[in-house]
């Protein structure tokens, strides 16, 4: 195969024009989308792969499919599936983005405006990166890294091989969807449309992630009933919510909190806590790889709740747990060739790759449990979800080298 090359500054305007787009999702909101505003995204997608001629279908819930069909003689091969997400994150401004350039970066600190420094000293990945493209935050909004530079690796990937069509592929499947960010992604996904032997989620962070192990995750909401009574009357009569959901939160592990912990560590996390003496609410997210340790958590969570009423003698506390989504470790350890070509594409190219668990999830999380197994790929991002956000422009052009390859030696694999 030619030398692969990708015109820098093309991919450097695909991207700016996909975060300048206020696309973010809403939780409360039960449409799928979930925002009016994803729609824009996927209708400029959509109009895109018209222009380079791709077969491509937008439904009513907002999922945006298309077909690369193979160049291959006697194609045997497997379908592989590319997959990003048009929404970005609810956790900070998504509004008048306005990404800034930084050419020939090589670890300095950067004034993002006056009152934000991306500081290599509290990230330090940044002191490994020498002589390359960065792009940061305006230092008031996130970035909208997550996930548009995996769409746009995607659509990169798709106009690369539309272009050369010497380049050997079997019939490929690409998929942008919605409301990953509040956990939705795969609610609607179709998965027999899609028609997709083995998928990537290209939704990683920095150079050489592949990622094929995710938590096991729930969502935890506990509720306490009060009374409210004069203060100046209140002996023996006044219920302080507030201060019951207190105790409950102190008596749960102090150490498995996210701050102190790393790896395969598991997590119990407070999210909010809201209340007066009449009513009080807190809101957990429950994480862990091992499937075990998961349900111990949760069933320690539960053994507070019960052990708080036992206490008061009466039931004034509750807990309401559901589960999110799977490690999806369990199914992609079934099909390990997609790791193997994972890491075989990254080493051809010169990549080293960085195996490790995600701590949280993706689409992949879930689409792995409906029949299509789905591990993640780097982006070249990191920090996301709010203003200290960048993106290494040269790790996102080899995500998009790397997707070339992985089309190409999966073509040479007979099912």
């Amino acid at each position: 195969m030619k030398k692969i090359n990708i015109n820098q500054t093309e991919v450097i305007n695909r991207f700016i024009q996909y975060a300048k787009i206020d696309s973010q999702s809403n939780p409360a909101n039960k449409t799928t989308p979930s925002t009016k505003n994803q729609w824009d995204m996927l209708h400029l997608l959509k109009s895109q792969l018209d222009q380079m001629d791709i077969e491509s279908t937008l439904d009513h819930h907002g999922y945006l499919f298309a077909t690369l069909h193979s160049n291959l003689e006697d194609d045997n091969s497997y379908t592989i599936g590319f997959l990003s997400h048009v929404d970005t994150a609810t956790d900070y401004n998504a509004s008048n983005v306005a990404p800034q350039i930084h050419e020939h970066y090589s670890g300095e600190k950067l004034q993002l405006n006056q009152s934000t420094t991306l500081d290599p000293e509290e990230f330090p990945h940044l002191k490994t990166l020498n002589d390359v493209t960065l792009i940061t935050t305006s230092g008031d909004t996130l970035l909208s890294a997550d996930n548009k530079a995996g769409v746009t690796a995607i659509m990169e990937l798709i106009k690369y091989l539309v272009e050369h069509p010497e380049v050997p592929h079997g019939t490929l499947k690409f998929g942008f969807t919605p409301d990953e960010e509040i956990g939705r992604g795969p609610h609607h996904f179709d998965v027999e449309a899609f028609n997709a032997d083995y998928a990537y989620t290209v939704d990683g962070g920095i150079l050489g992630e592949l990622q094929y192990e995710s938590f096991n995750a729930a969502s935890a909401v506990v509720e306490v009933k009060g009374r409210n009574i004069h203060p100046g009357a209140a002996k023996n009569q006044m219920i302080n919510a507030m201060s019951i959901l207190a105790k409950y939160h102190s008596n749960l592990p102090n150490e498995e909190v996210p701050e102190l912990t790393e790896g395969y560590e598991g997590f119990i996390h407070l999210l909010q806590m809201t209340g007066d003496v009449q009513s009080a609410k807190a809101e957990y997210i429950i994480r862990d790889h091992d499937k075990e340790l998961f349900n111990e958590k949760k069933q320690l969570m539960m053994q507070k709740v019960e052990r708080l009423n036992k206490i008061h003698n009466k039931e004034l506390v509750s807990i309401r747990i559901e589960d999110q989504y799977k490690n999806m470790g369990d199914v992609i350890n079934q099909h390990p060739k997609l790791i193997e070509v994972a890491k075989s594409s990254m080493k051809t190219i010169g990549i080293n790759p960085i195996v490790e668990p995600i701590r949280g999830g993706t689409d992949g999380s879930q689409l792995s449990f409906m029949g299509l197994p789905t591990p993640n790929i780097f982006t070249g991002g990191a920090n996301f979800h709010g203003p200290y956000e960048y993106l290494v422009v040269d790790h996102l052009i080899q995500c998009i080298h790397t997707l070339i390859q992985i089309s190409v030696e999966f073509s040479q694999i007979k099912k």
